[in-house]
């Protein structure tokens, strides 16, 4: 028997109330705020990751779906948002446009590991981007539609982690002092961090290793290291997060996963007990665009990941509002009754009106049964008589209660009794 690859699923009837949900939610925040949707291709030229993500992040070193198609061409599966909206920002001269541009996506990403509870290897993100303009208040914006975002949904057990990672001018004394601290500890280093000790220091800080979290909480900090753009720019970032009354906390030793990041970085984590700490991560990427070929150009985002946002919700006991379900079933009994309940359910479509169409030679008694399964409040019965007086039976499904009405009148009884209007 076929299954879905490992760490893929298939996302059943009953999971598709959480995802409309969420993507709902996420596409009215974005319009308040003026951020416009974007889509782009599942699939990219393997080095617009190459050379954005870099080596020594896993990404790149082991997590990328790779391939070549019939021209030779590289090719790979979207491992993250945030470079293909730098490259269709390019592509499509959107920096023409009045600066900056908002854009907004929602879509899947693809990483070969190992799978766990919010992590799959087909996995779907909601994330924003402000590109086109330095601004500390687009980093206070994007933390606060992220922040938003998870209480509209109805989560509000979480902290906000903030840091600041410096520049290409501030940031390589940094990595230096980092490079001499760890230098000491390399025998008590994990094999990981070890390759980041050379190819990517920063992303020590971000160890999970026990043995290795203990190095970290004494290493020098980056505050200590930052130029005065930096500094100012990170102080003009808290100032707007308090002016809008955002709790944060300071982070020293938060990085991102992608070293393209730049200036603030921020993680927004769940205090919810079971579910996945890290439920939206973003920051500053003021050189991601030059390193595709354009001017330079700063820009500011986050992603957040929807796996991990429906199971934190479940975690905490958030039931999404249901998918919309059929209002009635109709069942019938004999071919031309069941000639006319196929021409009454058109009809009832064409009034907006949801209803599920009994199929087959089933008795009664199965037909109702059906109705029950599906849930629906009401059965539209017709038989043999009805179809000779034009007319329906409506059964009410909780009460039991029957009532005969016109086919005419069927639709108006039904948007009444369900208080529906077109």
């Amino acid at each position: 028997m076929y299954k879905a690859p490992r760490g893929t699923s298939d996302i059943l009837p009953p999971e598709q109330a959480y995802w409309k949900y969420i993507e709902e939610k996420a596409a009215l925040l974005c319009q308040l705020y003026g951020y416009q949707p974007l889509n782009t291709p599942i699939f990219e030229d393997f080095q617009l990751f190459a050379r954005t993500v870099s080596g020594g992040t896993d990404i790149v070193d082991k997590e990328m779906y790779v391939f070549e198609d019939r021209s030779g061409q590289k090719l790979a599966l979207r491992a993250e948002g945030t470079a293909p909206v730098c490259r269709a920002y390019l592509q499509h001269g959107l920096f023409n446009l009045p600066q900056p541009v908002r854009l907004y996506y929602i879509g899947p990403t693809f990483r070969y590991e190992r799978p766990q509870a919010g992590r799959y290897r087909q996995h779907h993100q909601f994330g924003c981007e402000a590109l086109g303009d330095s601004d500390p208040v687009l980093d206070a914006e994007v933390i606060d539609i992220a922040r938003r975002f998870l209480l509209s949904l109805g989560l509000s057990e979480f902290s906000i982690q903030l840091n600041s990672i410096g520049c290409r001018l501030c940031q390589p004394s940094y990595i230096e002092a980092l490079k001499r601290h760890y230098t000491g500890y390399v025998a008590s280093l994990c094999p990981d961090c070890k390759t980041r000790l050379i190819r990517n220091p920063l992303r020590l800080l971000d160890c999970k290793k026990a043995s290795c979290q203990k190095i970290a909480e004494t290493a020098p900090k980056i505050s200590d290291y930052l130029c005065d753009d930096c500094q100012a720019h990170f102080h003009d970032v808290q100032q707007y997060l308090e002016a809008l009354d955002i709790p944060f906390q300071l982070n020293y030793r938060l990085v991102r996963g992608l070293d393209y990041y730049t200036r603030t970085v921020f993680e927004i984590q769940s205090r919810t007990e079971g579910g996945q700490t890290a439920v939206v991560g973003g920051g500053r990427y003021d050189g991601l665009i030059e390193q595709l070929g354009g001017k330079p150009t700063p820009a500011v985002g986050f992603a957040s990941g929807i796996e991990r946002i429906i199971l934190n919700l479940k975690e905490g006991k958030i039931s999404p509002p249901g998918l919309v379900k059929p209002i009635a079933f109709i069942a019938y009994l004999g071919q031309e009754a069941k000639t006319q309940a196929v021409k009454l359910a058109s009809q009832l479509r064409s009034a907006q009106l949801p209803v599920t169409l009994a199929t087959g030679d089933r008795s009664l008694k199965s037909q109702l049964r059906q109705a029950n399964s599906l849930g629906s409040n009401y059965t539209i019965i017709i038989g043999e008589r009805e179809v000779k007086t034009q007319a329906v039976i409506l059964r009410n499904m909780i009460t039991n209660k029957q009532e005969t009405f016109p086919v005419t009148e069927v639709a108006g009884a039904l948007r009444q009794s369900q208080h529906l209007t077109l």
